[in-house]
């Protein structure tokens, strides 16, 4: 959610903080401020709602002097978006920012007002800041007052700290939430990810779940819950995993769109054996005494499961269960030591996810993780982790990133009807032949945006669409959905195509375009009777498929999109490529926030 960065340096740090919130704006921007300590020791705070850029120029105006400081890009649960709840917040001689939520806020917010202590903002961190400075004023150190002031909080949190007086501290701590603390030649650095701290360091130590690590410029000391020294490993970040600049595109998003053939390609280099018409998985994925599997995801990775759910019971013949995170955790369900959890995470952070993945080893379940970010806290939890190689997704909402999610879930189906004896030699041939052309096909399918943009044109005009699939493309109608109404704020919905005629088909007028996803495969010619139940009530229909579909579905469509032919097992991949096409044109002529659209964060590190 909220993004955080913090820096002591040699120069002045409020230029080096405004580039690197630049990078963590896709966490947060409702409002953003920064705190430093100028050569004096005083704090000083600069605060601004909206986008960064009102940041920016308030610092041309009004500019913060210091050689260390914290800055944060907010995204708001506790207290309306303004700048009285922007952070950081201060109290006294500290100033904090904060990502995630601290659920015990109003107990201690009671118990601190009942002191006399005035709280200035509706925040749930301002009682951090307070804390804190109540404890210093008992004449301990910042370490000793942050310590106890941790033991009090119940939540998530990832916690930066700066203290008057103290030009070369700064204190940071995390539960629940990633922080990240980056080495220079001099300077030091925190983080909410690698991604803030690229442009000026490469050299990355993770607090590990309950650490807090105090930092100088000479370097850094982290601690356990416990308050124990610990030592924790500095990994080199490749600059390929963490520089993102938009390139000719006007929006992240299209060009996340168009690198979809490129990350497809290295994705399936990676997992496919590159002699053999073979899948290529570590030693260390085992499906052969799996007695079922509990994919675990949120959002567009939980729809990634579904699709995945169609290959594991076709293909290894292995059942499957699909639960959202924030359900799967507090049901507690039964996860017995034959059953292997998959949990699907682009960031490899969100809060509910990993969560879940907690529960699940608690119940003695083994876990596999699908992240984007192979340094994730999901990543580090599970027993095996396999990245999806999609690169950096700054967009909020996901493209590269759930294509890369199917292509690296159909090799893991794939592998278990191997491993299972439910797919032979030839029949992994096959599937393996058709991942490979995957990538062409993908190229083809983007070389269809100036007929997507044309019917993006009318899309835009509408109140509620409707996306109908069936089979694996039941799943793809549920994106779809998803990607419009998240970008374009019109309302969407997905449904299974046989469920038409339970109740969705009482909205559909001359003003609700549906569209049907339907490539010529076995349930093709269900479909279609699916759309002519919709054209024979004057609903406007949008086809998306191969030519054979196209021509065989006969008249009366409102329009048809022509897509390449695709063997069945692909096609889930290929047209998520036209359904996020249609989303990003349909958000442009809307005129909405493409990247970062309202209420939306990318990273989703609390409940």
């Amino acid at each position: 959610m909220c993004g955080i960065v913090g820096i002591l340096g040699t120069h002045q740090v409020a230029p080096l903080m405004i580039e690197a919130l630049k990078r963590l704006e896709y966490r947060g921007y409702d409002s953003s401020g920064i705190a430093t300590l100028d050569d004096a020791g005083q704090l000083d705070r600069r605060r601004a709602m909206g986008k960064l850029v009102a940041l920016s120029d308030l610092l041309v105006s009004e500019p913060a002097r210091g050689r260390i400081g914290i800055g944060h890009t907010r995204w708001a649960t506790h207290g309306a978006p303004s700048v009285r709840n922007a952070h950081p917040h201060r109290a006294g001689r500290v100033a904090v920012v904060h990502n995630g939520i601290i659920e015990n806020y109003r107990e201690l917010r009671a118990e601190l007002e009942a002191e006399g202590v005035a709280f200035e903002t509706e925040t749930d961190t301002e009682s951090v800041a307070r804390l804190c400075d109540r404890e210093l004023a008992t004449g301990v150190s910042p370490l000793r007052a942050v310590r106890a002031t941790l033991e009090r909080l119940r939540g998530a949190f990832a916690l930066a700290f700066l203290f008057e007086d103290e030009p070369d501290l700064m204190i940071v701590a995390r539960k629940g939430s990633p922080l990240a603390v980056g080495f220079g030649h001099g300077e030091m650095y925190v983080g909410s990810d690698a991604l803030a701290l690229a442009p000026m360091t490469n050299q990355i130590a993770y607090l590990e779940e309950g650490d807090h690590a105090e930092l100088t410029r000479t370097g850094a000391r982290f601690y356990d819950a416990s308050n124990t020294a610990v030592i924790r490993d500095i990994v080199l970040v490749p600059a390929e995993n963490v520089f993102a600049e938009k390139g000719p595109y006007k929006h992240f998003m299209a060009k996340e769109v168009h690198e979809q053939p490129i990350v497809l390609a290295d994705a399936l280099a990676r997992y496919l054996a590159p002699r053999e018409a073979a899948v290529d998985l570590p030693s260390e994925v085992d499906f052969s005494d799996c007695d079922r599997i509990v994919m675990v995801a949120c959002g567009t990775a939980h729809y990634a499961c579904h699709v995945a759910k169609y290959w594991f019971e076709s293909l290894a013949r292995l059942p499957v269960e699909i639960e959202v995170a924030s359900e799967f955790r507090y049901r507690e369900p039964p996860v017995g030591p034959g059953a292997l959890g998959i949990f699907v995470s682009q960031s490899g952070e969100t809060a509910d996810t990993l969560a879940a993945l907690r529960y699940l080893k608690s119940q003695g379940g083994r876990s596999l993780a699908v992240i984007n970010v192979e340094t994730s806290t999901i990543a580090r939890e599970s027993d095996v982790a396999l990245p999806i190689l999609a690169g950096p997704e700054i967009g909020v909402a996901s493209t590269k990133a759930f294509t890369c999610q199917l292509a690296l879930l159909a090799c893991l189906a794939v592998l278990a009807g191997r491993q299972r004896g439910t797919l032979d030699a030839v029949a992994e041939a096959a599937r393996v032949g058709e991942l490979r052309a995957l990538p062409g096909l993908a190229s083809t399918a983007l070389g269809l945006e100036p007929a997507i943009a044309e019917i993006a044109r009318d899309i835009s005009h509408a109140r509620d669409v409707l996306f109908l699939g069936r089979g694996a493309m039941y799943p793809l109608a549920l994106e779809g959905a998803l990607k419009l109404k998240e970008i374009s704020y019109i309302h969407a919905e997905g449904y299974a195509s046989g469920e038409l005629k339970h109740g969705p088909i009482a909205l559909v007028d001359e003003d609700v375009p549906v569209i049907v996803l339907a490539p010529s495969d076995a349930l093709f010619d269900k479909t279609v009777s699916n759309m002519q139940e919709v054209l024979a009530r004057g609903g406007r229909v949008l086809l998306m498929s191969d030519t054979e579909g196209v021509t065989g579905a006969g008249t009366g469509v409102w329009r048809d999109l022509t897509m390449p032919t695709a063997a069945p097992f692909i096609t889930p991949i290929l047209y998520a490529i036209p359904a996020q096409l249609l989303a990003y044109h349909t958000a442009v002529f809307k005129g909405t926030d493409v990247d970062q659209p309202r209420n939306l964060a990318k990273s989703v590190t609390v409940e």
